[in-house]
């Protein structure tokens, strides 16, 4: 008899996992209040970046914290009553980012980003989806020339440590690869085994199709209670009572808050991001994803335009929308790519990132219940981190040897 499994969240994370557990056997039920992929995995820039074995850290230097402090960055912005609530994780994040923290944590971030295209390549042809993906890389652009070279001996490093390939472009090669773009920038890296996908909802939609062909069964309702029983765990949702032996936690940033019931503390917090689709002619259509990083936003050439995505804001999940950092990058946006044309969306679309003061996710077994498995606080890269997410973790369910090392992203390690 196939192992009844819930796994609670419709992001790519959870839909990975479903699709990996039904692909061996079981018998999965994934649940979330909307269809697949329309919370979190659907608003980000839609990269599936091989290349990001580096996690963000905390600002750290005092110039970058005193550039910060007036609240007016596109990469970073803070709301007060967040940062307070969140103070905790948010001083022990700043702890993981000094310097030999942050070298310990980097080959343990990395182990799973070097696996993140040859995870997705098998779900994208089991869902049919080459057509959502392009495969030729994307652009890290530069104003500063001494910033350009430090980032290329960075990738260089990348390179030799974990296999990330790339090409640095002078100004010249960046104008004839991307003539839309100013021609005040030194340069790029172009990633160039990374990939870009121009619907990243759509993708986690065309995944849960996969699951459902394997079987799987998805059930659309808000959650209301989880408890565990004598034979496994009960799930109650405004739909009805669903029950199984084992359940899966993927539910991005509400994952902490649904926990708590279950008596675990665990220090999750957010980072709010936004996005926004532009209208532009073809003969200024971007042929690569890019981004500014020495401000903080990528422009995404998109089957809905071109998306604009924000950097980082530090704020409780439930505040109400602030779309200040989004004007500020669409300035500095317009400055680059003069070809950017009008808003499309209504109003913006604003998400929320699940994260953890250490940049590792959650990855395993609870600590203290049989049957219930965590798979949460992947940052910036759940969308990337999906597929192999779902590939380890179901083979710590099935009991085999998962393909890396599963201690650095333990729930205990808090």
């Amino acid at each position: 008899m196939s192992r009844e499994t819930i796994v609670l969240g419709a992001g790519m994370v959870g839909v990975s996992i479903a699709w990996h557990l039904a692909r061996r056997g079981r018998s999965v039920t994934l649940v979330d209040r909307r269809a697949p992929g329309k919370e979190t995995s659907f608003g980000n820039g839609g990269l599936i970046q091989r290349e990001a074995v580096r996690p963000y850290p905390f600002p750290r230097s005092i110039g970058k914290l005193l550039a910060v402090l007036p609240n007016r960055r596109a990469d970073i912005r803070y709301g007060w009553r967040g940062m307070l609530e969140s103070a905790g994780p948010l001083f022990d994040y700043w702890r993981h980012s000094g310097r030999h923290r942050y070298a310990r944590i980097v080959p343990e971030y990395a182990s799973l980003i070097m696996h993140a295209t040859e995870e997705h390549a098998p779900m994208i042809e089991a869902a049919n989806a080459d057509h959502l993906v392009r495969k030729d890389g994307w652009l890290e652009v530069y104003r500063d020339s001494a910033g350009l070279a430090a980032r290329a001996g960075e990738a260089v490093d990348a390179a030799e440590r974990f296999g990330v390939t790339h090409e640095v472009l002078d100004g010249g090669a960046l104008r004839r690869r991307e003539p839309a773009l100013s021609d005040a920038l030194a340069g790029a890296i172009h990633w160039t085994n990374s990939w870009g996908v121009v619907d990243p909802g759509a993708l986690v939609g065309a995944y849960a199709d996969a699951f459902l062909h394997e079987g799987g069964r998805y059930l659309e309702a808000s959650l209301q209670r989880v408890t565990q029983t004598a034979s496994g765990w009960r799930v109650e949702t405004d739909a009805g009572i669903e029950e199984a032996q084992d359940v899966v936690v993927a539910l991005g940033p509400w994952s902490g808050s649904w926990l708590r019931t279950l008596g675990y503390r665990l220090p999750t917090f957010v980072k709010r991001g936004y996005h926004m689709h532009f209208d532009g002619g073809e003969s200024t259509r971007l042929a690569h994803w890019v981004a500014d990083v020495e401000v903080g936003y990528i422009l995404a050439p998109m089957q809905a335009g071109t998306r604009l995505t924000t950097g980082a804001e530090l704020e409780r999940l439930d505040a109400p929308p602030r779309y200040g950092q989004l004007a500020t990058a669409e300035a500095a946006a317009r400055r680059l790519y003069p070809g950017l044309g009008e808003r499309l969306d209504p109003q913006p679309w604003q998400g929320a990132r699940p994260c953890l003061p250490d940049m590792k996710p959650v990855i395993g077994p609870a600590p203290r219940h049989d049957g219930l498995w965590f798979a949460f606080g992947h940052g910036h890269q759940g969308f990337t981190l999906g597929p192999v997410t779902g590939r380890v973790l179901a083979e710590m369910m099935e009991g085999e040897t998962p393909v890396v090392d599963m201690a650095p992203f333990r729930a205990d390690r808090f």
